[in-house]
């Protein structure tokens, strides 16, 4: 019996450290797996998400690296498989509601300087799917249940209110100290915003962790049926 092949859907990225962390979470993925792992991108890089499925022989689930199930997870992707002859294959859920991604979230803002008593901010890319705030809002009270304290959260693209925006109004209500946990996967122009947001502790993006990698493998493992060889 052969296990189809996991296409690793990640968003994409113009910053090459975003994009070799894209490789590196594909590597890990296939160390758990035993699979074979393609990579491929819904926006900005190529190949595409559809570009990648075509060249694969055989069956194939897709895994997308995305915290929230927002517009590319829902409509671009299953779009790019569909031009590309694809359309029936398998595309499982997004990562962000898997506990081990909000450990990594934990860790990583540990990392960063937390200290109890902060206030903290859940920095999130941001869409402008209608179903996204409920989303990143979900993961922010899962972080808040975990650090034993109240998470708002902020946002580095579209939506609002910004990351900027989030930490100053914690000040204005007399905050001291506000850090900023990540909901972001890789480096690129959003982590760099959360840097200029005026936090005292901004979390690294949470790749490369191995809790991601198992999130993502965790996926791919309850989608796939294996064929015969």
């Amino acid at each position: 019996m052969s296990a189809p092949t996991l296409l690793l859907a990640v968003h994409g990225t113009r910053d090459p450290r975003g994009t070799a962390t894209a490789r590196d979470l594909a590597r890990r993925v296939a160390r758990r797996t035993g699979a074979p792992v393609r990579l491929g991108f819904a926006d900005v890089c190529r190949p595409d998400v559809g570009e990648v499925a075509a060249a694969v022989d055989g069956p194939l689930v897709v895994v997308p690296a995305f915290l929230a199930a927002g517009y590319h997870v829902r409509v671009d992707i299953p779009a790019q498989l569909e031009r590309a002859g694809r359309g029936g294959t398998p595309v499982t859920p997004a990562l962000g509601t898997d506990p081990r991604v909000l450990a990594a979230a934990v860790r990583r803002l540990r990392a960063a300087g937390y200290r109890p008593g902060d206030a903290v901010v859940l920095a999130a890319a941001g869409s402008s799917d209608p179903g996204s705030p409920a989303q990143t809002a979900a993961a922010a009270e899962r972080l808040s249940r975990a650090l034993g304290t109240p998470v708002t959260t902020g946002y580095a693209a579209t939506a609002r209110p910004t990351v900027a925006e989030a930490v100053a109004g914690l000040r204005a209500q007399g905050h001291r100290r506000v850090a900023v946990a990540t909901w972001l996967l890789a480096p690129g122009l959003f982590a760099r915003r959360l840097t200029q947001a005026g936090a005292d502790a901004v979390a690294a993006p949470l790749c490369p962790d191995e809790g991601v990698a198992a999130a993502a493998a965790a996926l791919y493992t309850r989608a796939h049926r294996p064929v015969p060889a």
